[in-house]
């Protein structure tokens, strides 16, 4: 029986997991939580963090595997191509995961194939990030080169603001011993989900974003459509395959992000996986009616075929949305959850998730992986979801004492 080693073991592999054991094959999976909710899937389980390359490589040397699959996890990108070079295994290689994880490379190719991005620079040092600032006397968003779930971000509007964030911001960079400041792009932002085959790029899933009062770079709602009236999603997919093709992206999910401003769609960033949150497991599924999941899996295993995911006519009017719940009042004590019996009985609701309980304290969340909770919806069309999303807005309350 042919093995596959996923990783890590979150919530959010849990249905990738489950398509791998449903296709009949060996599931290894690695974590660092002895408790990952991926191990009741496994055949055999190793407890470690994903970083840690030389336990890795004696458990493969080992177990043997024939691929190494990961999604919706920006962190294992890397780690899924190393082991895929290492141990001669399918994969986009290292040279392509640093390109698709490393924000620094993503502006710079951008300038090269001449597409719409903000005016960036690579700061080793508090001064040159003072010097790009006063250079350009704009808002600014100062970011690691590569994380994930919005650590480390901050907008930045004063010298003294660089101050108190550099070395925060700089904690979270992995690869590359600096920061990313760059032009803030007021505009609209947007994601973008789509599935790279041996010859092209197809689109499955465009959301128009909406952000969080307190705190504009974490998102609050996506909403997804084929079409919006008052933006060209196809002037953004030809800008978003041209990213993709030109990069020569062997295989695999995409998800990338764009502001509009002025006309323009610019790139914030883009990632060679899934959608976080269970865009890709659930809502580009949806909206594409296609099983992505088999596909991944037999590009992993090295079956790489050029199917066509080209969205079919009578899935052009489906919408969907993935909402954070907000946290009353910026925090304190929850007393009660009015509206979970509505959550459960209301059939287009395909999930929800609640990180707290009654008794528990909560307060605004920090970064992306901080959100208090979220819901996902899925309708035949726009006006159905607006219908639905009325209703968890009335229903769904959080009593605090």
């Amino acid at each position: 029986m042919k093995k596959i080693l996923l990783l890590p073991g979150t919530k959010w592999q849990i249905h990738l997991a489950k398509k791998i054991k449903e296709k009949g094959y060996k599931l290894y999976v690695i974590d660092p939580a002895q408790d990952a909710p991926c191990k009741k899937c496994a055949d055999i389980f190793l407890q470690a963090d994903i970083f840690d390359d030389r336990k890795i490589d004696q458990f493969i040397q080992s177990n043997p595997i024939d691929a190494v699959i990961s999604d919706e996890c920006d962190i294992a990108t890397v780690v899924i191509a190393r082991i895929g070079q290492k141990f001669h295994l399918p994969s986009i290689g290292l040279e392509m995961a640093g390109f698709y994880t490393n924000k620094r490379r993503m502006r710079d190719f951008c300038k090269e194939i001449k597409l719409k991005y903000p005016k960036y620079k690579m700061c080793r040092t508090k001064k040159e990030a003072y010097d790009f600032y006063r250079e350009w006397n704009c808002t600014m968003i100062m970011k690691p080169i590569d994380c994930n779930a919005s650590k480390g971000v901050h907008t930045i509007h004063s010298e003294r603001e660089i101050d108190t964030y550099f070395l925060e911001t700089l904690s979270y960079s992995r690869t590359e011993n600096g920061v990313l400041l760059e032009q803030y792009i007021h505009g609209t932002e947007f994601t973008i989900d789509g599935i790279k085959t041996p010859s092209k790029h197809y689109t499955l899933a465009i959301s128009e974003k909406k952000h969080f009062k307190h705190n504009d770079n974490i998102a609050d709602e996506l909403l997804f459509s084929h079409y919006n009236a008052k933006y060209d999603y196809e002037q953004l997919k030809a800008i978003n395959d041209t990213y993709i093709l030109k990069s020569q992206l062997p295989f695999g999910f995409t998800h990338a992000e764009y502001k509009y401003e002025n006309g323009e769609f610019f790139l914030i960033e883009i990632a060679a996986r899934g959608g976080g949150n269970r865009i890709s497991s659930v809502i580009t599924q949806y909206m594409s009616e296609y099983d992505t999941y088999n596909y991944l899996i037999d590009s992993a295993m090295g079956k790489f075929v050029d199917y066509d995911f080209s969205i079919q006519k009578q899935f052009w009017e489906r919408a969907a949305v993935l909402k954070f719940f907000h946290t009353p009042y910026g925090g304190g004590r929850v007393k009660k959850i009015y509206g979970l019996d509505y959550l459960d009985a209301e059939s287009d609701i395909q999930e929800y998730s609640l990180n707290f309980q009654a008794g528990d304290t909560i307060e605004d969340c920090v970064s992306d992986s901080a959100r208090i909770g979220y819901y996902i919806a899925c309708c035949e069309n726009m006006e159905h979801l607006k219908a639905v999303m009325n209703n968890v807005r009335e229903k769904f309350r959080i009593e605090l004492e």
